[in-house]
């Protein structure tokens, strides 16, 4: 059987969800995946980019990150997206990249596709929780699988114990306050299981 491909697609303004995907990355390098990282476009004005100096930093240090297209949907068996979470939904940049994929979602391209999610917010109640949620409703109307970590590892716990997908509090120094890097890894190498289970069942 063909490796399973996964695209691992975020939105990062100063670097919390980059380095999610990027320990996801890892582990579906691990499970021996075919995997791209992907950053959807930004929305934001070069002015306001310019005005935060970590926003600005992080967005020169990732510029060679690939852009994400509805085409790398097409080509992935998983998705995994990660997101900061804005007043308890996903960042506007990745709802409009969303909100692009009407295309290939009119041709049945992404029903099956086996689906995760991500996010991160200012406080441990900051609205991860809906964020991840609001996003897995675009994936009920994808017809996609939703696949959650639920409460299958014991890393989920120590990275704070969000059944839903993994979720991080970042302080006010853009500091991780969890330790959620196994929890990350863990919810990609499942999302990964899951679906190869999908591939060998349709062949």
């Amino acid at each position: 059987m063909d490796k399973v491909k996964l695209a691992i697609i975020y939105y990062s303004s100063t670097g919390t969800n980059y380095q999610l995907a990027k320990w996801a990355e890892e582990a579906a390098n691990e499970y021996g995946a075919e995997v791209k990282v992907l950053k959807v476009p930004e929305l934001a004005p070069q002015a306001a980019i310019d005005s935060n100096p970590a926003w600005k930093a992080h967005a020169e240090a990732t510029k060679d990150v690939p852009v994400a297209t509805p085409d790398d949907l097409a080509w992935a068996d998983a998705i995994i997206f990660s997101t900061p979470t804005r007043y308890g939904n996903v960042a506007s940049q990745m709802k409009q990249f969303l909100d692009t994929t009407g295309g290939v979602w009119a041709e049945g391209k992404l029903v099956n596709k086996v689906v995760s999610a991500m996010s991160s917010a200012g406080n441990p109640h900051g609205g991860q929780e809906a964020t991840i949620k609001s996003l897995y409703v675009s994936m009920m109307h994808w017809g996609a699988i939703i696949v959650p970590p639920g409460y299958t590892d014991k890393s989920i716990y120590v990275g704070g114990g969000n059944p839903y997908g993994t979720s991080v509090t970042v302080d006010g120094e853009g500091k991780m306050v969890e330790d959620v890097k196994e929890a990350v890894k863990h919810q990609a190498k499942r999302t990964l299981m899951v679906a190869e289970w999908i591939k060998k069942g349709s062949q």
